[in-house]
């Protein structure tokens, strides 16, 4: 097996721990971490590419800030659904964040169904919390989520387990009907380019 590869099939927990690691080699995830608390965000989870993209880096030996284009920040406050409330939040994050070099993109969780079918073409039921938005990312290997507990301990969510990610496999989810396929397209495409070991399984 090759090295890049060598907790693809390891158990649950050290894919665990190894994300952690790997996604806080990256500077700027261990920051926004680190400040999570002080932003009073409910919910809040660092989630995505900025994490499964670092582990694949450090696994392959590159920066782990490669090929990274945002850090996903998304919380969950269903008690004001106006863009007024979430752009007060992501305003708030700016100021935060203004001394670091990186795309931070604030996203409430709860207001995702306002504007999803006019973006993406297809319909989304409201979520429930944030990490359901977890089980609805394109892929098994995109739905990843740091975030802190009460004692602002680490907690990974992660409802696709790791095997995917480890094992550089970005695949649809289910049977691919509720993903967008021009989306699917054009963002696999850029990640082939940049990690040229993936393995990218089409759309059904």
């Amino acid at each position: 097996m090759s090295e890049h590869l060598r907790f693809a099939k390891t158990c649950k927990a050290e894919q665990q721990q190894a994300l952690i690691r790997l996604a806080l080699a990256n500077p700027l995830n261990a920051e926004i971490l680190r400040r999570l608390p002080d932003l009073a965000m409910p919910q809040a989870m660092l989630v995505s590419g900025c994490l499964y993209q670092s582990a694949w880096n450090g696994l392959l030996g590159h920066d782990p800030e490669r090929g990274i284009l945002d850090y996903d920040l998304v919380y969950f406050d269903d008690s004001d659904l106006s863009y007024e409330a979430e752009d007060e939040v992501i305003q708030r994050c700016a100021a935060a964040f203004a001394d670091l070099d990186a795309e931070i993109e604030v996203r409430n969780q709860a207001r995702v169904h306002l504007w999803f079918k006019n973006h993406f073409g297809l319909d989304y039921a409201p979520l429930a919390n944030a990490a359901e938005a977890l089980e609805r990312y394109m892929s098994p290997c995109n739905a990843v989520a740091i975030t802190l507990d009460a004692n602002a301990d680490l907690q990974v969510i992660a409802p696709f387990g790791f095997d995917d990610l480890f094992g550089f496999i970005v695949r649809p989810r289910g049977d691919g009907s509720q993903i967008s396929a021009q989306s699917y397209a054009k963002k696999t495409k850029r990640m082939k380019a940049m990690w040229p070991e993936l393995t990218i399984k089409p759309l059904p």
